[in-house]
């Protein structure tokens, strides 16, 4: 029988997010592990029990799911997710009970797809991504692993995120577009072509304007 246990890994702001969507999925979350200075805390109604150099202590009860923010890129999401599996962890796959997610959509291992988004029929959603609140992933769209999509995103039909990638906050990608890895998108910014060079890109249409 698969655990519905879950420990968090991450206890800021993004966690209480989680939180929230975990509930409404019907996790049943033990703890959060977190820094050692906040051992003890509380996060919303749930405490602190540890740090991350405990993980493994919980591999036999619990899934776990990161509750780290994609902070300017992926690096600590990844670097935690690693430390789960290579313990023997199980990463969770998390959906808002408000969320709606075709039966054709795939969805991997340690993504959070987060209340009233969408994912449509045949789209596929990476590892360790999160979906934001009322983002909208249409058809045939591919989202690499460790991205993140954020709140009021729009990624339209055919289109394919690269690896590590953010989007920011009502971005629209127009039919087919393209994303390489490791883009940031800002807020508000609309992709009209393929983006092929790593970098931040602003405005409508997006343009380059940091190269990464």
């Amino acid at each position: 029988m698969k655990s519905k246990n879950l420990i968090l890994v991450g206890g800021g702001g993004h966690c209480k997010s989680v939180i929230d969507v975990a509930e409404s999925a019907g996790f049943n979350i033990k703890g959060v592990l977190d820094t050692p200075e906040n051992v003890g805390k509380k996060v919303l109604d749930y405490t602190i029990i540890g740090t991350d150099d405990q993980i493994k202590s919980f591999v036999e009860d619990s899934l776990f799911i990161v509750t780290v923010g994609h902070i300017k890129d992926a690096a600590l999401r990844i670097k935690l997710h690693h430390k789960i599996t290579e313990v023997g962890g199980k990463l969770a796959t998390i959906i808002a009970s408000t969320a709606h997610v075709s039966n054709y959509a795939k969805i991997g291992e340690g993504t959070v797809i987060m209340h009233q988004a969408v994912v449509n029929a045949d789209a596929e959603i990476g590892k360790g991504c999160i979906v934001n609140t009322f983002a909208n992933i249409e058809h045939d769209a591919l989202i690499g692993d460790y991205c993140h999509i954020s709140t009021g995103a729009m990624v339209n039909g055919n289109c394919k995120v690269g690896n590590e990638t953010f989007l920011g906050s009502q971005s629209v990608m127009v039919n087919g577009v393209e994303i390489v890895d490791g883009c940031v998108i800002a807020a508000g910014a609309t992709v009209r072509k393929n983006l092929k060079v790593k970098g931040i890109y602003s405005g409508s249409p997006a343009v380059l304007m940091i190269k990464r």
